[in-house]
């Protein structure tokens, strides 16, 4: 089975459309990087139901990452609600305009304008609305939300297809610098035995002749002490690890986030046991590779 490409945490994607309403809608998300998978939708009113159905569908998909998705609809305009009289309100009033008109003399007939304007005379008609097609309108914005998710998982990919090349570049620098470092160390023992022969002679001034064999414990316990195979070699089997999860193509973030705090112990290890310039040297270069690997690795979902 052919692996997944590597996916980084980075992305956006945007998808829109039409209701059958008229409205138009889009639908943009973002993602950038977070330590798990947290998801979350900004949506209008009315759109509440369909909140968590499109979460559990992100989790399905994606890992980590924060994933912020907006939708924006943009109603249509409509015409004003219809106005109907209320036929008992309307009699009431004009019974009341037409007593009082006759109540007071040479007083002018009730005008039709007037009586529309009394509270409760007109009314508008309230339309209720649709069901079936409310649900129309949600089973729309879900599809379209789908190809959006489908667009920011395109969208990390291929911003995880340069991460790739990138921690390929890193880890070629790393495994350079841990040739150097292995090469340097093995000058080691030589270097404590003239270090050695030298402090003694300058403390002792010629007086006396130190054994060689206790010359020779003495530098095996202080090779012991310095010694950075055991580093070495577990930071060539980091290197080959990390390798390895790359190439898996699955979503490896979090091994990797390990993985190169694993390699930040050894080159630490690696520095302080170093007794010459030469291996210090490197171990500082190979501390500010691995630095930029996990700082690289970090956006790897």
């Amino acid at each position: 089975m052919a692996a997944h490409p590597l996916s980084s945490m980075t992305g956006f994607a945007r998808e829109g459309g039409t209701l059958a309403d008229g409205s138009s809608f889009l639908w943009e998300l973002r993602s950038v990087n977070g330590r798990g998978l947290d998801v979350r939708l900004r949506l209008p009113n009315g759109f509440d139901a369909i909140e968590t159905p499109l979460k559990e569908a992100t989790a399905r998909l994606l890992k980590r990452g924060n994933v912020s998705a907006t939708l924006t609809v943009k109603r249509e305009e409509r015409a004003a609600p219809r106005l109907t009289p209320d036929p008992a309100a309307l009699d009431q009033a004009l019974r009341i305009a037409l007593d009082l008109a006759a109540r007071i003399p040479g007083a002018a007939p009730p005008r039709a304008e007037a009586l529309l304007t009394l509270p409760g005379v007109l009314r508008s008609e309230i339309v209720e609305p649709d069901e079936a097609e409310e649900d129309a309108k949600r089973t729309t914005i879900a599809t379209a939300y789908a190809k959006a998710l489908d667009g920011l998982i395109a969208s990390r990919r291929a911003e995880g297809e340069k991460l790739a090349a990138i921690l390929a570049v890193l880890l070629d620098e790393v495994a350079a610098l841990h040739g150097l470092a292995t090469t340097e160390a093995a000058d080691q023992p030589a270097l404590h035995l003239a270090r050695l022969r030298e402090s003694l002679a300058a403390l002792l001034e010629g007086e006396r002749r130190v054994p060689e064999e206790r010359l020779a414990q003495e530098v095996a316990m202080l090779a012991t002490k310095s010694d950075v195979r055991e580093e070495l070699d577990r930071l060539s089997a980091h290197i080959a690890e990390a390798r390895r999860l790359l190439a898996s193509g699955d979503a490896v973030g979090r091994k990797l986030d390990f993985l190169t705090q694993e390699f930040v112990r050894e080159a630490n290890t690696l520095c302080s046991k170093s007794s010459s310039i030469p291996l210090t040297r490197i171990g500082l270069e190979l501390k500010a590779a691995i630095e930029r690997l996990k700082e690289q690795s970090a956006n790897v979902e």
